[in-house]
């Protein structure tokens, strides 16, 4: 049998780990306090070492300083140390090992000078010392570090002229030195550098430690926020408490409990939307089920057919309704994907498509529909005829010629906004009556404007006419029986293309009570 190879299956990739604040930080923190704290000791360790020298060095002059005081010129002409003995003893009486004592003297003849390599004869000590690399003036002591027989020393040297009383005009040249070995200053610097190090390191952990514990500390409400909001249901849309949660984390908070409260509005539309949509349904559906069961039971063909044709007419009211429905939910969500992108379009074009696709509506009811184009044309002529068989599509903003009135803006919710103006003009305005659209250039706006001969509405009703479902009962001739979405709609598109619809008296005679109504669209001019 032959051994079918074996397939392993990688492990799932898994995120990198991001850094945490803890880490980041230490990061930033660490580099910047050792490299401070490393130039402090440096500093600390050259000042400390520099005192260590200047003592040792002190107390290596004292021996040197003691001879050069008891140099004599002896009645004979020779040269003597006083006391020599008691000066070594002091010198030796500390346990340093590789302590050397040296007094040479060399002879200056009159009129002569120093010969440094002239030969020397020693007074006291060890011969053999080195000496300094140049000949120091008199009384001026000197330090130097040198080697004597294999072992690093230190030494302090002092020369002075000694002058003979015996021979005048001859003189003697006393060097006095003083050496010890380098291992206790050795030991003293590296046991001061070996206690900046440890002073160091316990200043770096002790400020890892604080900062750990700090930032436990400050995302401690952070956690106990996080397990609060774990333990929610989800259909719990109460602000977060930001109480004990740090300053800088205040407005993070705020911009969640902005979003959670936007949430929070948003579903109590939508159920409120579902409610009010339900109950407009619910209603022509009542009247059909009425119709259908007086139809059924009817045995007059004549009445059968009217019981139908108020069941047709009944399923066009609700069909309106719920195309106005579907359209009030994409007016009013804020989901990008639900519209197409915005472009250039031609306001004159899409109001004049709109006029050419209520033209027929208009007629049925014996209502004169005028157009002012924003040219200053006022189309009387040509629209007979032209609106049977035009959607609007092609007007919309496809023409070869260039727009009249550009703007930013979605072409089909701005004809829509359009339509739900002109409708509600129609439907409104009693029979007979005189419905004038008007597209022209205001500064930099451009503007539509309906104005119909209908019982207009009051001013202190123009706001709430924009709220769903509502009627204004001020209205006559069965206009009542609308769903009151279509100002609704109209005002969502137009804000969402940036724009905003106006309502204010039209002041037009022929209207009945002398108001009438103008419905003016203001949207911002597209600059070329």
């Amino acid at each position: 049998m032959v051994p079918q190879p074996q397939t392993t299956t990688p492990p799932p990739a898994t995120e990198p780990r991001r850094f945490g604040i803890r880490a980041r930080l230490l990061a930033l923190l660490l580099p910047g306090i050792i490299a401070l704290l490393a130039l402090d000791s440096w500093n600390d360790y050259r000042a400390l070492t520099d005192a260590l020298v200047v003592a040792y060095d002190q107390s290596l002059l004292e021996p040197v300083q003691a001879l050069a005081n008891g140099i004599v010129v002896a009645s004979d002409g020779s040269v003597r140390v006083q006391e020599p003995f008691s000066i070594q003893s002091m010198f030796e009486s500390t346990h340093v090992r590789y302590k050397y004592l040296h007094v040479g003297v060399q002879r200056i003849a009159k009129g002569e000078t120093l010969d440094v390599n002239a030969p020397e004869t020693t007074l006291m000590g060890v011969p053999g010392l080195p000496r300094p690399a140049e000949r120091p003036p008199d009384g001026t002591p000197v330090f130097y570090d040198a080697v004597h027989e294999q072992h690093p020393v230190r030494v302090a040297a002092l020369r002075q002229t000694v002058y003979d009383n015996v021979h005048p005009g001859m003189a003697w040249s006393v060097l006095i030195q003083a050496a010890e070995g380098t291992g206790p200053r050795a030991q003293a610097q590296s046991e001061t550098l070996r206690q900046e190090l440890l002073r160091d390191t316990r200043m770096v952990l002790v400020m890892a430690v604080l900062v750990w514990l700090g930032v436990a500390w400050t995302l401690r409400p952070l956690e106990r926020l996080r397990r609060s909001l774990r333990e929610r249901s989800r259909d719990d849309l109460k602000p977060l408490d930001a109480s004990g949660v740090p300053q800088e984390v205040v407005p993070l908070v705020e911009a969640v409990n902005h979003h959670i409260e936007g949430h929070r509005r948003m579903v109590a539309e939508h159920s409120q939307f579902l409610a009010d949509a339900s109950h407009q349904l619910r209603t022509p559906l009542s009247i059909l089920s009425i119709q259908a069961g007086y139809a059924v039971r009817e045995t007059d063909p004549a009445r059968m057919r009217e019981s139908l044709h108020a069941i047709v007419a009944q399923l066009a009211r609700t069909r309106r309704l719920s195309e106005q429905l579907l359209a009030l939910a994409h007016a009013t969500t804020e989901d990008g994907i639900a519209s197409a992108e915005p472009g250039i379009v031609d306001l004159n074009a899409i109001a004049r498509a709109v006029v050419l696709q209520y033209l027929p509506l208009a007629r049925e009811n014996d209502q004169d529909l005028g157009w002012v184009d924003a040219r200053g044309d006022i189309a009387t002529e040509g629209m007979a005829g032209a609106g049977d068989d035009n959607d609007g599509t092609d007007e919309a903003g496809e023409a070869d010629d260039p727009p009249v009135l550009p703007v930013t803006a979605n072409a089909a919710e701005l004809h829509e906004v359009l339509a739900n103006l002109v409708h509600n003009a129609i439907k409104y305005t009693p029979r007979g009556g005189n419905i004038t659209v008007t597209v022209r250039r205001e500064a930099s706006h451009a503007l539509a404007e309906v104005c119909d001969s209908g019982p207009g509405i009051a001013p202190e009703r123009r706001d709430s006419v924009f709220e769903r479902f509502h009627r204004d009962p001020a209205t006559g001739n069965g206009a009542a029986q609308g769903a009151g979405l279509g100002l609704t709609i109209a005002r969502s598109y137009a804000r969402r293309n940036g724009g905003e619809i106006e309502l204010e008296s039209a002041d037009m005679p022929e209207s009945a009570n002398g108001g009438g109504l103008r419905a003016i669209l203001r949207l911002p001019l597209r600059a070329f």
